[in-house]
């Protein structure tokens, strides 16, 4: 006959009732076990580190927001390429402000030696950034006394300039003038060695007739800068011709210039006027007596290519007209094809 067991009552700290007698007693308060606390503080210290180096990489990204006050923020940090601000639309973007609060943040850097209490340069935002301080200096609401601002960290000042001008040509309409004003402030800044590397910098976006025209604006710059009171309003087919004439005839810069400065000029229109007028009278006037009829020229080569015929005509003795019919297509080639030949052939197109 098998014994029976006999059933005793269950022990303190059986399945976690109570503690057993040989348990220790933990200290009051510990109400978890070592190896866990050790734990969960070591996730704690790795998830705080983790956000930290989050927020560094954020910002040294450009990627985070932060309010700063207006008064740390250095509008004259880059030599700026608006240089006229239509009125009309700093006031629509006033009110916009007034209304809805800002909606896109300014871009700025850190300026390595601050002085006067500014810590920030301005790269782009500058229609922005005075909007809210005319809106601070009208009003003292507090809601207007700092902007929101992408700190951002470009590795040369030529990135800083290309911020800026990118910035601008997406939303500002510039001039050419304008265009060609911060290109020739960029390379007196030494930002960059010559114009050539300017224009490919700063309008790298752009086609290549576009730079082209900016850079037949730098003659301007350089010849009147001193002198004009409103060359934004320069249009593209007037600074063209005035670029070709200062080529033309060195002393028509001087001579414009001290018409400027002998002749009132109190709006753009005037201005515009008195540039318009020099350059027509320097245009050939049709009092004259009719040139000449042209010699018949000789016979034109004619070669047979791939998809059709080629016409080739020699204009000089650096360059050649070859003119394929069939793909509807001219082409000039030799030693004397130039970006200023290029300028001069636009310029004779656009006016036919």
């Amino acid at each position: 006959m098998a014994k029976r067991k006999r059933l005793t009552p269950a022990q303190p700290g059986y399945l976690g009732i109570g503690a057993a007698p040989e348990t220790k007693a933990m200290p009051l308060g510990m109400s978890a076990a070592p190896i866990a606390q050790v734990a969960g503080e070591a996730s704690t210290t790795a998830a705080l580190e983790e956000v930290t180096q989050a927020l560094q990489d954020a910002r040294a990204e450009g990627r985070m927001i932060e309010l700063l006050p207006l008064d740390v923020i250095d509008e004259r940090h880059l030599v700026r390429d608006r240089l006229v601000q239509d009125e009309e639309e700093m006031t629509a973007l006033t009110d916009s402000l007034r209304a809805r609060g800002q909606q896109m943040p300014i871009e700025v850097v850190v300026l390595p030696d601050p002085a006067g209490g500014r810590t920030h340069g301005l790269i782009s935002g500058w229609r922005r950034l005075t909007a809210l301080r005319r809106l601070y200096k009208e009003t003292s609401d507090p809601k207007f006394a700092t902007v929101r601002a992408m700190v951002i960290q470009p590795e040369t000042s030529q990135d800083s300039y290309v911020a800026m001008v990118e910035e601008n040509e997406i939303r500002v309409n510039l001039s050419h003038y304008e265009r060609a004003r911060i290109a020739v402030r960029a390379m007196k800044e030494g930002v960059y060695p010559n114009q050539r590397l300017a224009l490919q910098g700063l309008y790298a976006n752009a086609a290549r007739s576009k730079r082209s025209k900016i850079g037949t604006f730098i003659t301007l710059v350089d010849a009147f800068d001193d002198t004009l009171y409103f060359p934004s309003a320069i249009s593209e087919k007037l600074g063209l011709a005035l670029a070709r004439e200062l080529v033309r005839d060195p002393g028509f810069g001087d001579a414009l210039k001290d018409r400027l400065r002998n002749t009132p000029r109190d709006s753009a229109a005037s201005e515009m006027r008195i540039l318009a007028d020099a350059v027509a009278e320097r245009q050939p006037s049709s009092a004259l007596p009719p040139a000449p009829e042209p010699s018949v020229p000789p016979a034109r080569p004619r070669v047979r290519v791939a998809g059709g015929e080629r016409i080739v005509a020699r204009v000089s003795e650096g360059l050649e007209l070859r003119f394929i019919p069939d793909q509807s297509r001219i082409e000039l080639v030799g030693d004397e094809v130039s970006e200023e030949l290029a300028e001069a052939l636009q310029s004779w197109l656009r006016s036919r």
